[in-house]
């Protein structure tokens, strides 16, 4: 039963990563189909919260526009970044 809603979350993570913004597309999805899976489960659990942010708030966190007041999330902006390649 776990592996099904490890299966059900994992899509709807997906399903989170379609933003309402090209920019955030080409960050997110590539993140989750590549990397995501090597994460701890702690890591999992801030990137969906991260998800939970509004786009503008991820855009100019992802871009370096503003600084993310929430350290989990600045971590977890910088994995992201690193792991597809974004200075």
């Amino acid at each position: 039963m776990e592996e099904i809603f490890e299966a059900k979350r994992l899509a709807r993570l997906k399903w989170a990563c379609r933003r309402g913004m090209l920019e955030l597309d080409v960050l997110l999805m590539p993140f989750v189909e590549q990397a995501f899976d090597d994460l701890s489960y702690q890591q999992k659990v801030v990137f969906e919260k991260l998800l939970t942010s509004d786009d503008p708030d991820l855009f100019a966190w992802f871009m370096g526009h503003q600084k993310c007041p929430q350290p989990d999330f600045a971590q977890m902006i910088e994995t992201v970044k690193t792991s597809i390649k974004i200075e």
